[in-house]
């Protein structure tokens, strides 16, 4: 929580909110299509076309991806969250000039 005279975040609460939205997807993201990227070149390489084999790594590395920076992307937004219903009750509670 920060005093009424503290310098605020130049950016909109939304722009805010975005920018966190993408910073938490985008390991996970990341993680998806470096997966799908290497189990495209080893399925080019073999040629196998098992369509379970093009899922299934990917979906255990998301998994582990989410289970590795799920404290991480949950702490954050629960902290935006925590920020914004605090602004909300400071502005609430301010009085009308």
């Amino acid at each position: 929580m920060s005093a009424p005279d503290a310098p605020r975040d130049p950016r909109p609460p939304r722009a805010t909110g975005l920018l966190l939205t993408v910073g938490a997807s985008l390991p996970v993201l990341a993680v998806a299509a470096v997966v799908g990227l290497v189990v495209a070149a080893f399925q080019a390489a073999s040629q196998i076309q098992d369509p379970t084999l093009a899922h299934l790594p990917r979906l255990l590395a998301v998994v582990a991806a989410l289970a590795l920076l799920g404290p991480w992307m949950g702490h954050a937004i629960a902290a935006f969250a925590a920020e914004a219903f605090a602004a909300q009750t400071f502005a609430a509670a301010a009085p009308v000039r």
